[in-house]
């Protein structure tokens, strides 16, 4: 990722922000600036995710990528908010407790480094709502 793309991400990927059409209601993430409905009419805001859903599919990572073999395994999942948008994120926790359909709740987690300068890189995960 260049340095442009992750400075000018940090605010939906920090605090889980999208984006609110108030003309159709739909809602996106990552954010938007033209409403995938309504187009031109549409009316986008700024908006911020409670940060629960539930998880729709999985996998458990066993073999990791590089800089990554330290978590292995680990669950990664495509969860939809209850907002609506979908979202491709990792499941902190036990990858043998997850399952389709578990309620979920994001976190601010360390997601790796990069770089000569080892730039640490945060973001959301997500864990059991029961949690």
């Amino acid at each position: 990722m260049s340095v442009p793309r992750f400075w000018r991400n940090l605010d939906s990927r920090y605090n889980l922000e999208g984006t609110h059409c108030t003309e159709c209601g739909e809602y996106f993430y990552p954010p938007r600036k033209t409403c995938v409905n309504c187009r031109r009419l549409g009316q986008i805001e700024a908006y911020r995710f409670k940060g629960t859903g539930e998880i729709v599919t999985y996998t458990v990572i066993r073999t990791a990528a590089e800089g990554f073999e330290e978590q292995a395994p680990y669950a990664l999942a495509i969860i939809k908010l209850d907002e609506g948008p979908s979202l491709t994120a990792q499941v902190v926790g036990s990858p043998e407790k997850v399952h389709i359909g578990m309620r979920v709740s994001s976190v601010f987690r360390k997601l790796g480094e990069g770089g000569d300068r080892g730039m640490i890189y945060y973001g959301t995960k997500f864990i059991p709502a029961d949690a």
